[in-house]
């Protein structure tokens, strides 16, 4: 029998950790409307993907066999698109991003671009858009004698159209915004996501010139130009800082050396880069699609945790020729939401082979990542698959044809195609070459959860271990040990109390140039760029946070992306010890809210205080929020908070969020912080407009009116209220234990990787 059809006698899916089975049956398993499972097994996911994926071969079931190899224990694995859709018969997206066409400067081809926008997010793609190309706010708008409300008016409208639109899986969609260093509205492009609740569905990045960098080593004076005419001139210094200090603050905007990008493209004879994929690793041209998948080095050691320990050279190259051929395939099966997109990808045919399990793969070969001998072999390693690939390529082209707007001299002629070896430079040019460019690095959260629990991407391994709470058919819960797929094979091989070599590092005791030593290293041997963020620590001084993005700049990097824990994002890299008894978690939650040198006052009698009516979304019933007062040092402060509503539906937080907040008010002492803690609350199903500006929540909204209170009463002036800070990483809170919260199973779990938050606990993701 035919190895595609034959059922396994011990399944993948029965060996793999829980947590990997839970990934695949909520995000990947085909299941019918009714919920009925198609895929029984994990190999069942793999034959699906492996038919579908050959079908378009002249020997589809000798292909088919060859790709189902290939899948086989996660030794390739294609993006969460392509296992999700790939043989469903349904009319999603096989691509996981694209970049949108250029924005004309009319109100016609704006609102053109946003229904392109919708229907692309709709059917899961994630997008992104360069700002540059629209004028700066208050220039002037010939014909209707207004001025222009700029750009970042437009992301606005994006960002409202993005909380609406559910990306398929049930996936909100996923946004890039760029703009360039010179547009005269940069600083307000920088600042924006200071503004509470602003720009929430976008990655926000600054396309920096070569002329830029230039400038700010000679603290030159730098011009903010649209359309011929200079708006302002400052210095470039002050410009960068100002970058710098914001992505210091709350991690964003990143950094996209944009010249450098355009230089090293492949299709630089025939394409401009303004943008790029929401994580970044893919810069393409307008209507640029991006389809991913991944070498799981992991799967390629030999005698891992030994002195023989090595990649499997042969293995790899095989793999990664059967991997081209699968993702080439999958450009001629997969639909597409425009028939620009369409046409964009079946003219170039780019596509972007990575790798994952990097971390994992190091660990098991004795090595430390971010050390020089790790830089040197993720260097080796990335060689070897960007050549494999250019081979395999080369290959196919003879054998079906090279893409289209394929010219061999000019092609031959670009700065990363001259470095190829000369073997496959000959190929080339006899052959042509079937995919315009071939690697990427992507970030690869959840399939890499799904593999095991193997490291993402080239990340750095988060945590060795952790406890899971995993909730039973019955409503029980218990807890597993859910453990880094590197450690769970040394621990098996040397017994589960063995000590961890010290080449096992985490995230945590990595500096941050050994961060960027890792991705400059891999960089020079992948031809679009990587998805990686630089984690660094806490109290790191900003001078030296500034040099993090220097010395990406000097190694070669394409971009820079960093994190930074703090009082504004929040850490989601802190792993410190639980509170040992549900009274010590309250007790440490009340120390953090409380000053501890505060008593409670005694209630008086009678107090004074307002009654403000609330309406909220859908709600029939509005809601009343009581403050009473009491004069302290000549001086209303607030004192109590009261909220009622005839709608029971949120009877029991309402409960407890006055009781909390009124506890917090009788100590007294500068209670302000509570409108500010309130007010940065968001929903994960989107807030609403009022008063002219978004409100993330209805916890938001009653801070909001907290606040106003303070400020009626004179608790407050209007010129005190704290300003907030959102990020990317707003749809998490904060939480002691593995990072952060997550906001589809609750628990602690969520890191940053790329520029996307995975969930290590349920699966849960978000790019944008």
């Amino acid at each position: 029998m035919d190895m595609i059809t034959e059922r396994p006698q011990n399944p993948t899916h029965e060996r793999i950790a829980s947590i990997s089975r839970q990934i695949w049956a909520d995000k990947y398993r085909l299941k019918l409307s009714d919920g009925t499972p198609v895929d029984v097994t994990i190999e069942d996911s793999w034959r699906r993907i492996a038919i579908a994926l050959a079908a378009v071969e002249a020997q589809p079931e000798l292909w088919e066999a060859r790709f189902y190899a290939a899948l086989e224990d996660f030794k390739f694995l294609p993006a969460g698109r392509i296992i999700a859709g790939a043989g469903t018969g349904r009319r999603v997206t096989l691509f996981n991003c694209f970049v949108m066409g250029d924005i004309e400067d009319d109100l016609g081809s704006i609102f053109a671009h946003l229904r392109e926008a919708a229907l692309t997010m709709q059917q899961g793609g994630g997008i992104g858009y360069d700002f540059s190309t629209l004028r700066p706010k208050g220039a002037v708008v010939k014909g209707v004698s207004a001025d222009a409300s700029g750009p970042l008016s437009f992301m606005d409208v994006w960002d409202s159209m993005c909380r609406t639109i559910m990306s398929a899986g049930a996936r909100r969609g996923a946004m890039m915004a760029t703009m360039r260093c010179d547009h005269p509205d940069i600083e307000a492009f920088i600042a924006a996501k200071r503004e509470p609740g602003r720009l929430r569905n976008f990655n926000l990045s600054v396309l920096v010139t070569d002329a830029f960098m230039a400038a700010v080593e000679a603290d030159a004076d730098w011009d903010l130009v649209f359309g011929g005419t200079t708006y302002r001139t400052l210095r470039a210094s002050t410009l960068w800082d100002s970058v710098m200090r914001a992505t210091y603050d709350y991690a964003e905007p990143g950094v996209l050396f944009i010249d450098r990008i355009n230089k090293r493209n492949n299709l630089y004879y025939c394409e401009t880069i303004h943008s790029t994929n929401p994580c970044a690793e893919q810069p393409l041209p307008p209507y640029g699609a991006c389809l991913l998948g991944s070498i799981n080095l992991a799967t390629l050691v030999r005698d891992a945790f030994t002195p023989a320990a090595r990649l499997d050279e042969d293995a790899l190259a095989d793999l990664v020729a059967v991997a081209v051929r699968m993702m080439d395939n999958t450009i001629d099966v997969s639909g597409f939401p425009l028939e620009a997109q369409h046409k964009e990808a079946m003219a170039k045919r780019r596509v972007g082979l990575g790798l994952t399990g990097l971390a994992d793969a190091l660990m098991m070969a004795g090595l430390r990542y971010g050390s020089e001998p790790a830089a040197e072999a993720a260097e080796r390693w990335a060689a070897q698959v960007n050549r494999a690939a250019y081979i395999a390529s080369a290959q196919l082209a003879a054998e079906k044809s090279p893409f289209p707007l394929f010219d061999r001299e000019p092609y031959l002629a670009g700065e990363t195609v001259r470095k190829l070896d000369a073997d496959v430079r000959a190929l080339i040019a006899e052959h042509g070459i079937r995919n315009a460019l071939l690697t990427s690095i992507a970030p690869t959260g959840t399939i890499s959860l799904l593999a095991d629990n193997v490291s993402s991407g080239v990340e750095p391994v988060f945590a060795h271990s952790f406890m899971r709470k995993v909730t039973e058919p019955d409503g029980s819960k218990r807890e597993e040990l859910v453990e880094d797929y590197a450690v769970r094979l040394y621990r098996a091989k040397f017994g589960q109390d063995a000590e961890l070599p010290e080449y096992f590092v985490t995230a945590q005791t990595l500096t941050p140039l050994e961060h960027i030593r890792m991705q400059a290293a891999l960089q020079r041997h992948v031809d679009s760029a990587i998805s990686k963020t630089v984690n660094v620590p806490e109290d790191i001084p900003f001078e030296t946070f500034r040099e993090v993005y220097r010395e990406a700049y000097r190694q070669g990097c394409k971009g820079c992306t960093t994190y930074r824990p703090n009082a504004i994002t929040g850490s989601i890299l802190s792993v410190t010890p639980e509170p040992a008894t549900a009274a010590e978690a309250v007790a440490a939650a009340v120390a953090i809210l409380v000053e501890p040198n505060h008593s409670p006052i005694p209630r008086p009698a009678k107090l004074v205080g307002s009654t403000y009516k609330l309406r909220w979304l859908d709600n029939e019933h509005a809601m009343y929020i009581t403050i009473n007062d009491i004069e302290e040092a000549g001086r209303q402060r607030p004192f109590e908070v009261f909220i009622s509503s005839a709608n029971m539906e949120h009877f029991s937080w309402v409960v407890a969020l006055t009781r909390m907040i009124s506890a917090v008010f009788r100590r007294g002492g500068e209670v302000a912080f509570v409108a500010e803690e309130l007010k940065s609350i968001f929903d994960p199903r989107g807030g609403q407009w009022s008063g002219g500006r978004y409100v993330p929540s209805l916890i938001a909204a009653i801070g909001g009116i907290i606040e106003q209170h303070m400020i009626e009463t004179g608790f407050l002036s209007a010129g005190d209220t704290p300003e907030h800070h959102h990020h990317v990483a707003d749809m998490a809170v904060p939480a002691g234990a593995l990072g952060m919260l997550c906001p589809q199973c609750g628990q602690p779990g969520v890191t940053k990787e790329g520029a996307c938050l995975n969930c290590h606990q349920c699966g849960w993701s978000k790019c944008g």
